[in-house]
């Protein structure tokens, strides 16, 4: 008998596809073939572009089938899908339509998982939220595992996971979607479909920081993308929690979703129950007492944004028992997570900043406010749907200059040319490496340049990480060859 029958699931036999071989896809492959599954793994990439994956898989009984999605591969008693599957793609409307049981790697897990979870969504600030959430829990002495949307898939790393243990989800509306209990999702009607295992699930602790316009090239609607996020709150039990934005409109009206007990965060108003900002102060409201945290001047990570992603991560913190002293600490020497306004260099007076992440224009304007310095933005990559007329009023008021790449490039200057008045001098770089160039030689001592894209990365690299790692190369190389000029120190570009 399969070790996990017992609470519902056993793979023993069954025959599993597998759809989509990214780091989620690979984990949930390993995991059912180790567990006496029939799996069958496809994808649209060939063999020569899923070198790495395969390899990783190595010596395991897993069928593949590459370069595409045959519809044998719907001959199966279950499917997990991936996150990166678009939910009206063929292969997967076929499968709705035969009403296949459907599963996700981040669901599964859930429902193996000895530890209480706490998960945390939103628009924007999760990954943040969710690292600097997991330094205090460790700050705290607590053995934590950080994974799900960031990192590694946490289903590799089960057998590892204890009972007093704490595990911190990151968790995207993609991935909430396969958490309710049938897959209801747009296209739904006559397309819902039953989820393996059965029954819908939230965690212990569900945050939600912010809902906003974001990923309507994979929601139709902006009614079904918020509909995806309130799916982490659904399940909850009367003793669970849930962390909310005050701030956010949206996530503020969650709370009547709410089983449990409810705690807020926020920077402009006091909260009943969790974290606010008072003046300058972070301060932790916990039954009815109030704990001054630190200063905002104490933290590393610039912006209000940021300021926001402290509070929720004390917030959700508070509730899984830890003190306010220990909250400080952490966010008094928290730098910040890669990608994300990451400072990469520093070229004759010239600060280079990475924020690969802001993959919609709202991350964008949170990138942009954090600046009081001159800058010059980099903006462009592949437009998501979404509207770009509030950034473009912050750029007339922030930027110096903007230099546009990719295939929004024309979207991007043609939201600047409908603004009455001045604009800042646009420039067409058409790729990323010219765009470097191109600021490289209009950028003044004590300016800024600033990689926030608005777009996403998918017009010319894999994702947002591939994007950034592409953009520290183009300025370190730049700054290495400052150093070797022979006009090194020179201010008079």
């Amino acid at each position: 008998m399969d070790e996990f029958s017992v609470q519902g699931i056993n793979l023993q036999g069954r025959k599993i596809t597998v759809l989509g071989l990214a780091r989620e896809g690979s984990a949930v492959s390993r995991f059912c073939a180790e567990h006496g599954a029939l799996v069958t793994a496809t994808d649209l990439k060939g063999p020569d572009e899923l070198g790495p994956v395969l390899r990783e898989l190595e010596g395991l009984p897993v069928r593949y089938l590459l370069g595409g999605h045959p519809l044998e591969v719907s001959d199966c008693d279950m499917m997990f899908v991936s996150p990166g599957v678009p939910l009206d793609s063929p292969i997967l409307i076929q499968a709705r339509q035969m009403r296949l049981p459907l599963g996700s790697e981040a669901r599964l897990f859930s429902r193996l998982c000895p530890a209480p979870v706490a998960g945390i969504t939103g628009s924007s600030g999760k990954t943040t939220t969710s690292t600097l959430t997991a330094r205090i829990l460790e700050a705290a002495g607590m053995q934590v595992h950080l994974g799900g949307n960031i990192g590694y898939p946490l289903l590799s790393r089960l057998s590892s996971i204890r009972p007093s243990d704490a595990v911190v989800m990151e968790l995207s509306s993609f991935q909430l979607d396969f958490f309710a209990d049938e897959l209801d999702a747009e296209p739904a009607g006559s397309l819902a479909s039953p989820l393996y295992p059965p029954g819908g699930w939230s965690p212990h602790v569900a945050a939600v920081l912010n809902v906003t316009p974001n990923h309507l090239d994979r929601h139709p609607t902006m009614e079904s993308y918020i509909a995806a996020k309130r799916k982490i709150l659904l399940y909850q039990r009367p003793d669970d929690v849930a962390v909310l934005g005050w701030d956010d409109p949206v996530t503020k009206g969650f709370r009547r979703h709410c089983s449990g007990s409810v705690a807020f965060f926020s920077v402009h108003e006091r909260v009943p129950q969790g974290a606010y900002l008072r003046g300058d102060t972070l301060v932790l409201a916990q039954q009815g007492r109030e704990v001054d945290i630190c200063n905002r001047r104490d933290l590393l990570l610039r912006g209000t944004h940021n300021v926001c992603n402290v509070l929720a991560a004390c917030a959700v913190a508070a509730v899984m028992g830890v003190q306010a002293d220990l909250m400080a600490k952490v966010a008094r020497t928290f730098a910040g997570v890669e990608h994300r306004l990451e400072l990469v260099g520093e070229i004759d007076g010239v600060r280079y900043f990475n924020d690969s992440i802001a993959t919609s224009p709202e991350r964008a304007i949170a990138a942009l406010a954090s600046f009081d310095e001159p800058v010059l933005l980099l903006a462009g990559g592949r437009d998501k749907h979404l509207p770009w007329e509030t950034w473009a009023h912050l750029v007339q008021r922030k930027a110096t200059m903007v230099i546009t790449f990719g295939e929004a490039a024309t979207l991007v200057e043609h939201a600047l040319r409908q603004l009455e008045g001045a604009t800042p001098p646009v420039r067409s770089a058409g790729s990323l490496e010219r765009a470097v160039e191109l600021a490289h030689d209009a950028a003044r001592p004590g300016q800024v340049v600033l990689f926030s894209p608005g777009g996403t990365s998918f017009d010319a690299y894999r994702d947002y990480v591939d994007r950034g790692e592409a953009f520290k190369t183009m300025v370190g190389r730049l700054r290495d060859a400052h150093e070797h000029s022979p006009d090194e120190g020179r201010n008079d570009r």
